[in-house]
């Protein structure tokens, strides 16, 4: 089992930066595929960005953010930079099993986080 905490989301002026993080709990952290995927009010939940041996991301945030990982901290960080209004959601951390190839659905990931609010204004 993962148990899996968010935490640095908040309210930002339309061009700042922020940075997520997500504390992952249990054993073999650097086995499991990590990821980020945020909701919009109103909107479904979308992928944003996701880690194993390399990153991917959506083009949406693509060359604004960036996602990493430290293995040693059980820790995977969503830096986010040039925000935008659209980028309101909350942003979610989740997580599976195996690092075979870039994971990008929700229906491939086994646990999840409760969520940070990320709010930009403009």
């Amino acid at each position: 089992q993962v148990q899996l905490v968010e935490s640095g989301g908040g309210l930002v002026q339309a061009g700042g930066s922020l940075r997520l993080s997500c504390a992952a709990s249990g054993r073999t952290f650097s086995n499991y595929a990590m990821a980020w995927f945020r909701q919009a009010p109103g909107k479904g939940r979308e992928f944003v960005a996701c880690i194993v041996w390399s990153d991917f991301y959506a083009d949406s945030v693509k060359g604004r953010f960036t996602i990493s990982r430290d293995n040693a901290k059980n820790t995977v960080y969503l830096q986010m930079n040039s925000l935008k209004p659209e980028d309101t959601a909350v942003y979610y951390c989740a997580a599976r099993a195996g690092i075979g190839i870039l994971y990008r659905s929700i229906d491939e990931y086994e646990y999840w986080g409760q969520g940070t609010q990320v709010s930009v204004s403009s």
